[in-house]
């Protein structure tokens, strides 16, 4: 089939282990993605994810609801993404990403290669 689509009813939301607070829908495997990855992750009010530096894989951040808070390089640079907006993270870059609002918020990840090759998590910069 030359197409796929995702509804929001075919979601699976699952809590990451360590962060309570943040949620995960794999969309690699139900979109039929073969040469990337994709997830969306909701991180509620306040919720951090790790800051870390993937080794292989560049990843884009979009968010769909809400403005997404990322802290990027060495040392971390503080940045605002709004609904409309999106950054573009190249591997070897640290990366975090905040959620600094009262709001859920609802953000688009995006993965290149499909292999993933790990990540080095470092100290969080908030």
């Amino acid at each position: 089939m030359g197409f796929h689509v995702v509804r929001p009813e075919q979601l699976d939301w699952e809590p990451y282990d360590r962060f309570p607070g943040r949620h995960r829908a794999a969309l690699t495997e139900t979109a039929a993605l073969r040469h990337t990855r994709a997830n969306f992750i909701r991180h509620e009010p306040g919720e951090k994810g790790p800051r870390h530096i993937e080794r292989v894989q560049d990843e884009t951040f979009v968010p769909v609801r809400g403005t997404l808070t990322m802290y990027l390089g060495e040392p971390p640079t503080r940045h605002e993404i709004p609904v409309g907006g999106l950054v573009h993270v190249e591997a070897g870059t640290a990366q975090q990403m905040v959620n600094e609002t009262d709001e859920e918020i609802f953000v688009f990840v995006y993965g290149a290669p499909a292999e993933r090759a790990g990540a080095d998590v470092i100290e969080s910069a908030v």
